[in-house]
């Protein structure tokens, strides 16, 4: 399976999840190493979009293509599985324990879960501290112009 993620460009080739763990996330406490990808690059736009102040256009960002492999089992996730406050921003602590469980747990690389921002599309979860995380590799890394109408005051 291909993934997407959008990076600044310094970042482009660390798939470390140190970004997450250093700020927190919907699905990850701060302390805690996550990957955020997405299922597509519009979602991944979107995704940037809703954390960037209006009337900011984000420069220099990379759209990274990650391979993950198709063997590897994946945890997934339906709406109707989390609580009812998932979607709510700003996030709550439940999904934080979700996530947080799912990394400590590593019994699964990737964990599927229900975008908050684009009802229907999915984000991927990847775990770096799971065994087979070497397994996961960038096959393109481009430079990404956002359109500056998603930004507008």
């Amino acid at each position: 399976m291909i993934v997407y993620r959008l990076s600044k460009g310094r970042y482009r080739n660390d798939l470390s999840g140190k970004g997450a763990e250093l700020a927190g996330g919907r699905w990850n406490s701060k302390g805690v190493a996550m990957l955020y990808t997405s299922e597509s690059i519009a979602l991944c736009t979107v995704e940037i979009a809703v954390h960037t102040p209006l009337g900011i256009v984000p420069d220099d960002y990379y759209l990274i293509s990650i391979k993950v492999p198709d063997e590897l089992p994946m945890q997934e996730l339906a709406p109707q599985d989390l609580p009812s406050d998932w979607k709510l921003f700003p996030h709550p602590n439940s999904t934080q324990e979700i996530g947080d469980a799912f990394v400590f747990d590593s019994r699964f690389l990737t964990l599927k879960v229900p975008s908050a921002t684009v009802q229907g599309n999915h984000n991927f979860l990847l775990n770096p501290r799971h065994r087979d995380f070497g397994k996961v590799e960038i096959v393109g890394a481009e430079p990404f112009t956002f359109d500056q109408r998603l930004f507008v005051k």
